[in-house]
Order: C-alpha cells, then sequence, then structure tokens
C-alpha cells in the first residue's frame, strides 16, 4: 500500500481549455496559463511537420492516435495503482498493450516510491506563468522528486528526451512555488516495446536556464 500525504496548498483544480494553439488552464484567481506541454511543443513544430511530411497525414495520425492512447492507458494503470485500487479484476481489464507496460513499471513502482504527495496534480506558477497536471509528486529512493511516466517503441538517450526534463523542471518550480518544498530530483520511467524499461533521474537545476529560454520566448511571441 502507497502512503498518501495531502497538502492543503495542493487543494485546488484547474479548469483547462484546448484550442488548435495547444491548452490553457484557469487558475483559483482567475488568471489563464499555458499549459507547459503547450509552450515545449510550439518549438518542435517544424520537427513534427517535416516528420508528418514524411509519412503521410494518414500515417502519422494513425501513429499519434495509437501512440497517445496507449500512452493513456499506461498512466491510468499506473495512477489507479498507486492509489491503492488496482484489484485484480481491474488488472484484468487492462488493454493488452497496456498491461505489457506496466508490467515492466511495477517493480519500480514498488521498490522506488515512498510517500506520495499528488498524483495527476494541478500546478501553476505565477511566477513563470505557466500551468499543467504532474504525474506524480512523491519520494523517489527516499528523495522528494516529480515523476513522470511515459510510453516509447524503443530505447532513448537523454539528448532524445531533453523536453521531458524542462517539463518536469517546470513542475518543480511550481510546485515550490505553491507549497515552499523544494524538489530536486527529477524522474522520468519510460516503458518501452523492448520489455526493459528506462530510468533517468536527472536534477532541477541543471534545467532552469534552457526552461527559462523557452518561457521567455514563448511569452514574448
Amino acid at each position: 500500500m502507497f502512503e498518501h500525504v495531502k497538502l492543503p496548498e495542493l487543494d485546488f483544480d484547474l479548469e483547462s481549455e484546448t484550442t488548435e494553439s495547444g491548452r490553457t488552464y484557469k487558475t483559483p484567481t482567475g488568471k489563464s496559463y499555458p499549459s507547459i506541454t503547450t509552450v515545449l511543443s510550439a518549438y518542435n513544430k517544424k520537427a513534427i511537420y517535416e516528420w508528418r511530411q514524411r509519412v503521410g497525414d494518414e500515417e502519422a495520425n494513425r501513429i499519434s492516435r495509437a501512440a497517445s492512447g496507449r500512452g493513456t492507458r499506461l498512466h491510468n494503470a499506473v495512477e489507479g495503482y498507486l492509489l491503492n485500487e488496482m484489484t485484480a479484476m481491474k488488472m484484468q481489464s487492462i488493454m493488452p498493450d497496456a498491461k505489457e507496460l506496466f508490467v515492466q513499471i511495477r517493480p519500480l513502482l514498488d521498490q522506488s516510491v515512498g510517500r506520495i504527495f499528488g498524483i495527476e496534480q494541478p500546478l501553476y506558477s505565477d511566477r513563470l506563468m505557466v500551468a499543467g497536471r504532474c504525474d506524480c509528486i512523491g519520494e523517489w529512493e527516499g528523495k522528494l522528486a516529480i515523476i513522470d511516466w511515459k510510453t516509447a517503441k524503443v530505447h532513448k538517450s537523454k539528448e532524445n528526451i531533453l523536453n521531458y526534463f524542462m517539463q518536469a523542471a517546470a513542475y518543480a518550480e511550481m510546485f515550490h512555488e505553491r507549497t515552499g518544498r523544494l524538489v530536486d530530483d527529477l524522474v522520468i520511467a519510460i516503458a518501452n516495446d523492448t520489455g526493459i524499461p528506462q530510468v533517468f533521474t536527472e536534477k532541477r537545476v541543471d534545467y532552469l536556464d534552457e526552461l527559462n529560454k523557452y518561457l521567455d520566448k514563448y511569452h514574448k511571441r
């Protein structure tokens, strides 16, 4: 059983709106901020466009839907497990593609996750003018961390997933602003089709400069 710690400072929700330009969140004070995913993806449009041109729109749409679907199913399975809601019946109901990925991730959860302070936790920063929902805020191997679950077809190198670390660093900054608690560790756990999961652990401070460049450029558009 995973232990959950409720922080009163995080007792809020965020309204979201998705348009062609991305997703925005409305804070409890009525301010509207872009999601950190929208901010970071704004500068990958050229690469995405070139990929779509290369494989064709129909195939690109098929690949995107499949990846999004199994990513969502894995997130739902991990969330249910960490919330201590994963019964044998629910385990049987997980789609086969997500079940294979979840089986990879589950031992990592059992071995590494301690107290949990938020699952799919809404966060925002008035200083950075950005918002989002964090997969997990909790202890990883005894240290408070931002923990994110990802899926992939093949193994990734650290250089391929810099956006993941910037996203996690943004959540750490939002969490610090909301609670006063500093998070140093960023954990990205990736389940993939090789059957061997990857775990990357980085430091928040190493990604703040690049994150701030992205945010400044986005807000000055």
